[in-house]
């Protein structure tokens, strides 16, 4: 294996064994002694989804609640007052929300591990409720998961579909392999995943046409949307190589043409920083490269960005 094959499993390993550890609180309000239930303390994987959580949490907190006739898929979580979109990864929902300080990488010959400051945000605190459902922020999930279930899929078509310019990959799935694939996710099963998704990455051995790409702006608060953690999504059509050029595309490149105010230069950050999985990302990786190494498990680079002050 070579010293890039070796470099590129250890950057793989880091980010499946990623976990931000989680202070879940039941919401005062809700709870029969205010403030002085138990908290529940977990070490959570990055990649996955908080409403899995949610059946272990209504059982921990059965005993504290007001309203006793409460379901698990009822519960949701803020942070700060804020709604936090159970679609997202927690990994995603960190870097966008916690404040926490991205993992400054260390470009070294003899050290690729990223260095990260110490955060007061550990353990990110979260605050969980079974009632008031914030119906404009948020779309309720069912008894039995389908909806959250769909959610995922369709995301996961939708990166199928920009890569290959068709979603045959996914659909053409086995009933097995789709359920493999699902149980993976809910169970954080890295050996039940990766051979599905791999059909999928590289689905008919073609060459990519376009980079799943989210980005996640903070936006100020609008008339219809107050609350304060309102974010704006920012996606196009990025393909790995330059403008119909052989030279590949870089994250410099994709940034500085999406966002050119906050990315005046294709090298280098000077109003914001690219975040992923924690992380600054330099702004010559290749946006291909980070695809194959880095998307998260529907298939997407979701990409937080942070203001240089």
């Amino acid at each position: 294996m070579t010293s890039q094959q070796q470099r590129s499993v250890s950057l793989q390993d880091a980010i499946w064994n990623g976990s931000v550890p989680l202070d879940i609180r039941l919401s005062p309000s809700e709870c029969r002694v205010y403030d002085e239930a138990d908290s529940y303390l977990i070490q959570y994987p990055r990649l996955s989804y908080l409403p899995f959580l949610l059946p272990r949490l209504h059982a921990f907190f059965t005993s504290f609640f007001i309203d006793p006739t409460s379901a698990p898929h009822e519960g949701w979580f803020s942070y700060e007052g804020v709604p936090l979109k159970w679609h997202y990864p927690l990994g995603l929902l960190y870097d966008l929300f916690s404040g926490a300080p991205p993992a400054q990488a260390i470009d070294s010959e003899h050290d690729h591990s990223p260095s990260r400051p110490y955060s007061s945000t550990i353990p990110w605190r979260l605050t969980l409720h079974f009632t008031d459902w914030p119906g404009e922020q948020l779309v309720q999930p069912d008894t039995e998961g389908k909806v959250l279930h769909d959610a995922f899929i369709n995301s996961v078509k939708e990166a199928d579909f920009l890569r290959n310019g068709t979603a045959k990959g996914i659909m053409s799935l086995s009933k097995d392999d789709s359920t493999q694939l699902w149980t993976a996710v809910q169970e954080h099963r890295r050996s039940a995943f990766d051979p599905i998704f791999q059909k999928l990455m590289y689905a008919q051995g073609a060459p990519l046409r376009h980079i799943p790409l989210k980005i996640y702006l903070p936006s100020s608060p609008s008339a219809s949307e107050p609350s304060s953690g309102h974010l704006r999504v920012v996606q196009s059509l990025i393909t790995p190589f330059f403008q119909g050029t052989k030279e590949p595309q870089t994250l410099g490149m994709a940034l500085h043409a999406l966002l050119p105010t906050l990315f005046p230069s294709r090298r280098t950050p000077i109003l914001a920083k690219p975040v992923l999985h924690g992380a600054v990302v330099p702004m010559s990786s290749q946006v291909e490269g980070l695809l194959r190494e880095a998307a998260y498990l529907d298939g997407w680079l979701h990409l937080g960005l942070v203001m240089i002050s």
